[in-house]
């Protein structure tokens, strides 16, 4: 890098304080919900839904916005009541309108009354993002004031009400979710993916968790492959290698399959990375724009659906998929906020892409909150530039990864709360992980 290190820092900063403004400012103070993305004019809408994994990153990121000075302890501490005191009083129960039931909560709920938005599912995965998020802040709110015991306990209380063995419905492995209207979903957490941290958290659950079994039916789909030069625990789309890694340090921890191979999660997860920059280099697809500055393949919005000839090759464009690499879906849609939060795996690939994204594309320091979700150099709109089109939201499942893996690059902050919560150390304990700081 030819950027000496202290304007590393300054860019890093400035980063994670315009992520953070996304919270700050899309947000409801009197229940605490976060809107899930921004309206197209970057402006907030009343109609449009919280995302309760979009809560559980805002809680994530108060405490590192008290570190960094963005947030005031006092003005965290009111938030954080707000978001824990709402979700402790909302209705649980199986009418089709309350906030959740049996202690997991639904995809999206109404910005102002906090009840299920679009008949959306009880999601499990979503649960465990809000549930990660209160639990950091009951690590880090660890001073005798009545606020702060009250925020422990409110996250105590609202992990112990979880029934993570309900969520099995009979079966070794986790439902993707459940709807009043029609009962459990079909699909379930089988294979690697970023429900491990599920996993873990319904492990070390005191009050109702899944049986050791579990864990290991989970582990029974892995896919081990070898591709772009790497060996890894396969999963196509980004985001997969990096959300437990917001809260879990896996370095140099192993449950018995990494143990097998002889690494643990963090190492495949810099492999996994890697295989996504390579994939860019190599470019099968002949896609505007990619190269060893320019890669990031997760689940995402793109430009689609559309079909469009260009330079002689009709190009099918996609909206919302979970795109990856090297495998596909690709349809030229690159995000960059996903790309900042692989910082801690890969710094030395992960930093001169940001160079390129925010210097030479111009895509970060023009957005209050800085990186719009996606971008598609091979779809140019009338006046695009160089990074074609860009989307015009804002998510907030986009901003938190980012602000928070760059945090854990700087400082470590949620991973030193972390190895503190003895939730987590006990589905740790129960996956069969051992080593390194356990």
């Amino acid at each position: 890098m030819n950027q000496p290190p202290e304007g590393i820092e300054e860019k890093l900063q400035n980063i994670q304080q315009k992520a953070f403004s996304y919270f700050q400012h899309e947000f409801n103070p009197a229940n605490g919900l976060i809107l899930d993305k921004t309206s197209p004019d970057g402006t907030s809408t009343s109609d449009w839904p919280a995302s309760i994994a979009a809560v559980g990153f805002a809680l994530a990121s108060y405490p590192v916005a008290v570190s960094r000075a963005f947030l005031s302890r006092a003005d965290a501490i009111q938030r954080t009541l707000a978001t824990l005191r709402f979700f402790s009083r909302s209705a649980q129960g199986p009418e089709p309108d309350a906030t959740g039931f049996r202690g997991f909560y639904y995809h999206f709920l109404d910005m102002q009354t906090g009840r299920r938005a679009w008949q959306c599912e009880l999601s499990t995965i979503d649960t465990s993002l809000l549930l990660a998020g209160m639990l950091t802040c009951a690590r880090f709110f660890n001073e005798s004031t009545p606020d702060e015991v009250e925020i422990r306990s409110i996250a105590d209380a609202l992990y112990h009400r979880v029934e993570w063995d309900w969520a099995l419905d009979g079966d070794s492995t986790v439902s993707m979710g459940w709807r009043p209207e029609s009962g459990f979903l079909g699909p379930r957490w089988k294979g690697y993916n970023e429900a491990l941290l599920l996993y873990l958290l319904a492990l070390g659950s005191p009050t109702h968790p899944i049986p050791v079994g579990s864990y290991r039916a989970w582990m029974s789909g892995y896919q081990w492959k070898q591709t772009q030069g790497q060996e890894y625990l396969y999963a196509g789309a980004l985001f997969t290698h990096q959300f437990p890694h917001i809260w879990v340090d896996f370095r140099g921890i192993q449950d018995a399959f990494m143990r097998d191979k002889g690494i643990d999660y963090f190492e495949n997860s810099r492999r996994a990375t890697y295989v996504q920059r390579q994939y860019a280099i190599a470019n099968p697809l002949g896609f505007a724009g990619y190269g060893p500055n320019c890669w990031g393949l997760t689940a995402c919005q793109g430009p689609g659906p559309d079909t469009v000839l260009i330079e002689g090759i009709e190009r099918q464009f996609f909206n919302y998929v979970a795109r990856g690499a090297p495998y596909g879906p690709d349809d030229g849609t690159i995000s960059p906020s996903t790309v900042v939060a692989s910082l801690p795996f890969a710094p030395e690939i992960v930093l001169p892409a940001i160079d390129h994204f925010v210097n030479e594309l111009q895509l970060h320091d023009v957005n209050p909150y800085g990186f719009r979700a996606t971008i598609n150099p091979t779809y140019q709109e009338k006046g695009a530039g160089a990074a074609g089109w860009i989307s015009h939201w804002h998510y907030g499942i986009n901003q938190g990864p980012a602000l928070l893996m760059v945090e854990n690059h700087r400082s470590g902050l949620l991973w030193k709360l972390m190895r503190e919560c003895p939730c987590l150390i006990r589905g740790l304990e129960r996956a069969g992980f051992n080593g390194g700081w356990l």
